[in-house]
């Protein structure tokens, strides 16, 4: 999962200064409660010619009473094994049923934990967004990182079980970087893998990455599952992973998280 800013808050020293005193859960629930919650979208394209955008993932922003974006590394560690997590996971999926609705060629990922699953409200949020709209599960992917996955593994599967015949994708994050073995690997049911950011980063100057990352992307290919390599920020990046076989590339290279996508607006009015 990659938390780039969509829009950096006007003085950030003492943005960040002011949320470490504060006391944060009350910052997230107020904002979740005022409404004050927005997804961010940042493409994913398919490696090669062309870079035809394969989907979105929509990235949780939360602004405070001055629209400044909460910096999500300072609140979601904290905040994700708590019921507040429960409650941005809803509002993550809220806000994704509404834009798959808005628009009929997205398709869009949207981040959840493992502990959601066993939420009412959140299964209740799913079960109404599906219902909604039939055939909207066929345009919606969820990432699950490695380390989530890992937390309750028998209750992922069984939802993966349950989801699969309604059309919806699983992404496992972050892959290579957290808690997950092949053993398990094989076990699951994810559709594509994103590979951790740290790979991509240099690696047409770090051979170890190279070895790492090409490793990484045999055996999504073994398990039958597309390869998404993360935080591709330079051409030369992009280059090799292609050549090493990532089906998918995202990162700053091809767009940050916006708010206001060009699918979203196209005469770029009211963005």
């Amino acid at each position: 999962m990659t938390f780039a800013e969509a829009e950096a808050p006007p003085d950030p020293l003492s943005h960040v200064m002011a949320l470490r005193d504060a006391e944060i859960p009350e910052l997230v629930r107020t904002a979740l409660e005022q409404g004050r919650a927005r997804l961010a979208f940042q493409p994913v394209v398919a490696a090669g010619p062309g870079h035809r955008i394969a989907f979105h993932e929509g990235l949780i922003r939360l602004l405070d009473d001055r629209d400044r974006t909460l910096p999500a590394r300072h609140f979601l560690p904290g905040i994700e094994p708590t019921p507040l997590g429960r409650d941005i996971d809803r509002a993550a999926l809220h806000l994704g049923f509404a834009a798959l609705r808005a628009e009929p060629r997205l398709r869009l990922s949207v981040n959840m934990s493992a502990r959601s699953i066993g939420d009412a409200e959140w299964r209740a949020t799913l079960a109404h967004g599906l219902a909604r709209s039939p055939g909207i599960g066929g345009r919606l992917i969820f990432e699950v990182s490695e380390n989530s996955a890992m937390l309750l593994p028998e209750l992922l599967v069984r939802f993966m079980q349950e989801m699969q015949p309604l059309g919806v994708c699983f992404a496992l994050d972050d892959f290579g970087g957290g808690l997950i073995s092949f053993r398990h690997l094989r076990g699951f049911l994810f559709d594509l893998v994103k590979i951790d950011g740290g790979y991509a980063r240099g690696i047409d100057g770090s051979a170890d990455n190279q070895v790492l990352c090409e490793a990484l992307i045999t055996v999504a290919r073994q398990f039958g599952m597309y390869a998404v390599a993360e935080g591709v920020e330079r051409p030369e990046e992009a280059a090799l992973l292609t050549r090493l076989g990532a089906d998918c590339l995202q990162g700053y290279l091809y767009g940050r998280p916006v708010p206001a996508p060009e699918w979203r607006c196209p005469d770029r009015r009211g963005c």
